[in-house]
């Protein structure tokens, strides 16, 4: 499957919605191409360590993200919202002449299991979360057994650095997830944690 890459500095997870401002002509063009085809593009977080040796400068495993709604902001520029639909590794990619990336990628498999019983404190922590911000996010009450879906929105709400995020994104086990997501929790909560 060959998709256009955004690098971006923020972690997508599927079933997650973002909002984006675009105003440099390759993404505007990008999403008008995508637009046109119902085709949707990669984001891939961008690792800000290796711009300065010009290596490959965005993560190799992202989220394949579609266009859900768009508008023309009164600053002229323009927004987007789109969201999260699966996982993917970047095969290879190429660099177009209007500097946009093109990527071959290779879709992911989700865990589509439910929630064992010993890991259901996660599930009532995500609706606590849910409950005091008012997300809707407790409007689909069946979703709350779903153990992918669980660990996807916590590592999307949870107070961690964008490396941890990008680093639950990038494990294929939602219950290696929720774990990982405990032992930061943990570190938080005695003050070790630090966005080193």
């Amino acid at each position: 499957m060959k998709i256009p890459l955004f690098p971006l500095n923020t972690v997508l997870f599927p079933q997650g919605e973002l909002q984006l401002r675009l105003f440099e002509p390759r993404y505007i063009d990008m999403v008008s191409e995508c637009l046109r085809s119902d085709r949707g593009f990669g984001l891939c977080l961008r690792d800000e360590s290796k711009e300065i040796t010009k290596e490959v400068d965005f993560c190799m495993l992202g989220t394949y993200a579609k266009i859900i709604d768009w508008d023309q902001m009164d600053d002229g520029l323009l927004g987007i919202k789109v969201v999260g639909e699966r996982r993917f590794e970047v095969e290879n990619y190429c660099v177009q002449k209007n500097n946009l990336y093109m990527g071959n990628v290779t879709l992911l498999d989700e865990d589509d299991g439910l929630l064992p019983d010993a890991y259901k404190n996660f599930s009532q922590l995500l609706k606590q979360i849910a409950k005091r911000y008012k997300l809707p996010l407790i409007d689909v009450p069946e979703q709350f057994e779903k153990a992918a879906w669980i660990s996807d929105r916590l590592a999307e709400l949870l107070p961690f650095e964008i490396t941890a995020k990008q680093l639950l994104l990038e494990m294929n086990n939602s219950l290696n997830r929720l774990d990982y997501m405990q032992a930061l929790l943990i570190k938080i909560n005695s003050g070790e944690y630090s966005e080193s």
